[in-house]
């Protein structure tokens, strides 16, 4: 008999990447435009570390909380959807045979093969191969909210305590350049190393994501000093 052939394939990583990279991302530009908006309106350095604390903590609770919502929503989408797809195959098997059929025959396969492909499957795992086949449910790509929520206030707050970092170390006269300069390579490589991982063009991650941030880093930052000016 000939062996299995196994390929791993970036998109076997994607639930944890894309809560990792939006943690993250989300931690750098949330702390650095907080940061910024305070300084520019001529705050203390100390105020501006405990803002940046308290950003970064309050933060890291939003994500997870938002992550694992969203993610136990789909999660509960995913269950009923299997719930009914397990009482349609005990209720009528012909018929779920025939729909799974149909779906092999859409993808390029003779009747005869298909309705066999469907029977061997169904006679092997029938409601695993109607969730993935039909409803789309993996175990690779099904919801994990635990695991999104842990992963996202993880990495927001690992992104959050670098801009943080860099203010507490930067002198008071130069912190904002520092700040800006500090937070876009950190993103720039957080971007570059998320396209990495998922198998795109780097140099286009890193460029989109520098992008975007300093445009919100440049709206805070007039924010900030139009409303320290007034203040």
């Amino acid at each position: 008999m000939a062996k299995f052939h196994l390929e791993y394939h970036k998109v076997d990583a994607i639930s944890w990447l894309r809560a990792a990279v939006l943690g993250a991302n989300d931690g750098i530009v949330s702390i650095a435009c907080l940061l910024l908006g305070v300084a520019a309106a001529n705050a203390a350095q100390e105020n501006l570390l405990l803002t940046g604390v308290a950003g970064l903590v309050a933060g890291a609770m939003s994500m997870a909380t938002g992550e694992y919502v969203s993610v136990h929503s789909q999660a509960d989408s995913e269950s009923a959807a299997l719930k009914q797809e397990r009482e349609e195959l005990a209720a009528d098997p012909a018929g779920e045979h025939r729909e799974l059929m149909g779906i092999y025959m859409r993808r390029g396969l003779d009747q005869h093969t298909a309705s066999k492909v469907a029977e061997q499957l169904m006679a092997h795992d029938a409601l695993d191969a109607h969730a993935r086949d039909e409803l789309g449910i993996s175990e690779a790509m099904a919801a994990k909210p635990l695991q999104a929520a842990v992963v996202s206030a993880f990495s927001f707050a690992s992104g959050a305590a670098l801009p943080l970092g860099v203010a507490a170390l930067a002198p008071a006269h130069t912190l904002v350049a520092w700040i800006c300069a500090s937070s876009l390579l950190f993103l720039g490589v957080l971007g570059g190393w998320a396209a990495k991982s998922g198998g795109a063009n780097v140099f286009k991650g890193a460029c989109r994501v520098t992008f975007w941030s300093s445009l919100a880093m440049a709206v805070t930052a007039g924010a900030g000093a139009i409303f320290g000016a007034v203040a």
